[in-house]
């Protein structure tokens, strides 16, 4: 093993010396940045476009209900005949007319109010419209029961179970899918840095072939230790190359945030509804009392414990899937050769991210939880989702844990051995295209 950190010496320089990884370096960044100040400014532009409704309103129900938001702006046409409000509405470039007919009953009234537009509106402003409506229904029902205002309001308010453990420690819900979220969070980084990255050990390996440099290097550098040092130097590239992208990205996202003025309360939603929007400002209050608990919570999470395991999976999740494209690498002769074997490689990270969400949000210590956090080809990702709930009595066993790791270390050195295997007949072998039972014959190759 003395020759390894030559070779891995070798690959990290002859990538990081690349004209294209330098380009690319540099460029990366300022693309993100750009498109996503590009997002910002095309989202508040459309937010921007203010709905214009003309309401004609017959009846004495809904009398100063329908009140502007930042979305929707409402017009009164009180006192015109339907027809000569639908004409104008239609000349006046109005987005639409709501009209509600005069009735003794809200049934009867409600049941025959009618929105007439151009086209079809979409969902969030025909939402808005129908929770005023929904919410005077339920008004003037109770109303007509003899309930008072107070006790509609308190109607309003939801019932929930209080849930604790044995201990008598309180626990919260929702909190386990918030966490899996923040998990699968890093899970998903992780697939998406396999996905780019993975394929930088495959292209350095057929690029080698291609040449016949392979040959000359192959006399005196065993397989094995060829392979290991091109995937841990190649690996080494690219984290450094995510790593400069991290940074500069952050840096430079928050100089422009800086320079135009960007507030979290512009990235938020803006079409609510009036009754919405009145609810939040007078229970705004109770809600960060509710909220609380959960920032108590999240705040108890061992955050050091997680980017500590987030480093360790990235690094092995990582080094596993880089091993399976260096042993496609060899195993052809350019990159159109090699789309037979992606699917298989790229499907064990998708099946982790779907059935990690569906399994971890509705039993974290459930046995198909379980299982997957300790797969080795879907541990580093469904792992991440369950260690948020933290480790040891309550959150993710130890045991586990460290058997998932060694599974992991395990599972690298044996594709490596494979790779290794692969990589001594592949890089020799030109002009044929491998099907997996000629990969396997090489295998089996003394």
């Amino acid at each position: 093993m003395n020759k390894l950190p030559l070779i891995i010496k070798r690959e990290y320089l002859a990538k990081v010396r690349n004209r294209s990884f330098i380009v690319m370096t540099i460029l990366s960044p300022l693309l993100f940045v750009g498109m996503a100040a590009l997002v910002f400014f095309l989202t508040k532009a459309n937010n921007d476009d203010v709905k214009v409704i003309a309401v004609l309103n017959e009846g004495q129900f809904f009398e100063d209900s329908f009140r502007n938001t930042a979305a929707l702006s409402y017009v009164s046409f009180e006192g015109m005949p339907l027809e000569i409000a639908k004409d104008s509405a239609r000349h006046e470039a109005y987005y639409g007319l709501l009209y509600i007919p005069d009735g003794a009953d809200i049934e009867q009234v409600t049941g025959n109010v009618e929105f007439f537009c151009r086209e079809s509106p979409g969902i969030g402003i025909l939402s808005a419209m129908e929770g005023v409506i929904s919410n005077k229904i339920r008004e003037v029902k109770l109303r007509d029961f003899g309930v008072p205002d107070q006790v509609m309001r308190e109607l309003g308010s939801g019932y929930r179970i209080n849930v604790e453990n044995f201990s008598g420690e309180k626990k919260l819900r929702g909190i386990n899918e918030i966490k899996a979220i923040i998990g699968g969070a890093f899970g998903y980084l992780i697939m998406m840095f396999i996905i780019i990255y993975g394929a930088f050990v495959m292209r350095s390996v057929i690029e080698e072939k291609t040449s016949r440099i392979i040959e000359v290097i192959i006399s005196s550098v065993k397989p094995f230790q060829l392979m290991l040092g091109k995937i841990i130097g190649t690996s080494l590239a690219g984290i450094t190359q995510f790593l400069i992208w991290t940074v500069s990205a952050g840096v430079l996202g928050m100089i422009l945030a800086g320079v135009l003025g960007i507030s979290t309360d512009e990235l938020g939603p803006h079409t609510v509804s009036p009754e919405a929007a009145e609810a939040v400002n007078g229970m705004s209050d109770g809600i960060r009392e509710n909220l609380q608990p959960y920032i108590a919570e999240l705040l108890k999470i061992s955050w050091g414990w997680l980017l500590f395991s987030f480093i360790v999976y990235f690094v092995l999740g990582y080094l596993i899937y880089s091993s399976i494209y260096a042993a496609i690498g060899a195993a052809v002769d350019n990159e159109t050769d090699t789309q037979q074997f992606m699917f298989p490689v790229i499907t064990p990270l998708m099946l982790a991210i779907y059935v990690g969400f569906f399994s971890v949000f509705n039993n974290p210590h459930g046995p198909i939880a379980v299982a997957f956090s300790l797969f080795p080809l879907t541990s580093p990702i469904v792992m991440l989702m369950r260690l948020p709930g933290g480790i040891g009595e309550g959150g993710v066993p130890v045991w586990q844990f460290i058997t998932s790791v060694v599974l992991l270390v395990a599972t690298f050195l044996f594709i490596v051995w494979i790779a290794a295997r692969i990589y001594r007949v592949g890089i020799l072998m030109y002009g044929k295209k491998p099907g997996y039972k000629e990969i396997y014959r090489w295998l089996r190759y003394s």
